[in-house]
């Protein structure tokens, strides 16, 4: 429907015709002004249907803005925390993260989507020409302010009384840690178990294909094999949080081309024992050289020397691969002789 539709007299008055008037350039002036373009009037202003129908349009916006919301809590409560769900084309992801984004999401986006489209077809959208003057008050009314303020601090008597002054104080500055209390669900403290694995004295080194105990002559020179700690199963709830720790890496060097001395120590025949997560954002390390014992991470490349102690020599990791100490049980299997002796992961220097 167009303007031309409406009867007359439905439709907005004229406006002023400076609207758009074009002045004329002088002396002083050399840039003519042209003004702001003829309004063009919106269908809703024309006619009260349309402009029902936008109204109706914002409030279901809204609406299903709030029931969102409300499917938002409901999946809160409901859904489990290890429930997942296969979705295509992701694969299988956490239900609950799911359908706690598409809730929040959805409502956040209605409620954008209602103020645009508000503001859009209901909303006054005459564009008007307002000169600027000083935002700063004159003097005499900034005296007045500081004058008025000064009379109220003395009729308040907060300088004189102090109990109340500093117990208002006290209130205000307290009543935002409340808002602390709601950080406790996000999840359980970490305590320390950032600090340890279930590398324990005794857990023999699993093999991480054949699920095996690893034996000395199981690891030849030059071989790098995967390893875990005996116990842990692919099936447990908790294995991706856990073999994000205790992965190893198992690399076997003749015992004279072992330039760190700790290593040597720490290691059984040769065969030494390091975290596979790098220090740098956590990738898992799986590029072994063999003639140079180096091992390299392959998402930016940092780059750990097996032969002195795991130390960086190239990349942006900052520390070292942690080293495990091992030995040999009385069955002839490899075992661990206790936990790493530092945090393994990224960035955990700086954090704890």
């Amino acid at each position: 429907m167009s303007s031309q539709d409406i009867p007359e007299e439905n439709l907005p008055a004229a406006q002023d015709a400076a609207h758009g008037a074009v002045d004329v350039a002088d002396e002083k002036h050399p840039f003519a002004d042209p003004g702001l373009p003829p309004h063009e009037h919106r269908i809703q202003d024309i006619d009260e249907r349309a402009a029902k129908r936008s109204e109706r349009a914002v409030a279901l916006l809204f609406t299903v803005s709030m029931l969102a919301t409300i499917g938002f809590i409901a999946s809160f409560v409901a859904i489990p925390v290890d429930k997942s769900i296969y979705v295509w084309p992701l694969g299988h992801v956490g239900a609950l993260n799911l359908a706690l984004g598409l809730t929040l999401g959805l409502a956040l986006f209605c409620i954008g989507a209602g103020a645009v489209h508000w503001g859009r077809t209901l909303m006054s959208d005459e564009e008007l020409v307002q000169e600027r003057h000083p935002i700063e008050a004159p003097a005499d009314v900034r005296a007045q302010v500081f004058a008025d303020f000064k009379q109220g601090a003395k009729e308040s008597a907060i300088g004189r009384r102090k109990l109340i002054r500093n117990t208002m104080f006290g209130a205000l500055t307290l009543v935002p840690l409340s808002g602390v209390v709601l950080l406790r669900d996000l999840g359980p403290l970490p305590e320390d178990k950032l600090r340890h694995t279930l590398w324990s004295k005794g857990k023999l080194l699993v093999n991480m294909n054949t699920h095996e105990p690893l034996r000395p002559s199981d690891v030849a020179v030059g071989s790098l094999t995967f390893a875990m700690p005996e116990g842990l199963e692919e099936h447990d709830h908790d294995f991706q949080n856990e073999i994000a720790k205790a992965a190893l890496m198992v690399v076997r060097l003749e015992p004279g081309d072992i330039k760190d001395k700790q290593e040597l120590e720490w290691s059984h025949q040769g065969i030494v024992a390091y975290s596979k997560i790098c220090t740098h954002v956590g990738c898992p390390i799986s590029l072994y050289e063999q003639q140079t014992h180096h091992v390299l991470c392959p998402c930016h490349q940092s780059t750990f020397d097996l032969s002195d102690g795991a130390r960086v020599i190239f990349g942006p990791a900052g520390h070292a691969l942690p080293q495990l100490r091992i030995g040999v049980n009385d069955e002839g299997y490899l075992e661990a002789l206790g936990d790493f002796e530092e945090p393994v992961g990224p960035a955990f220097w700086e954090r704890g």
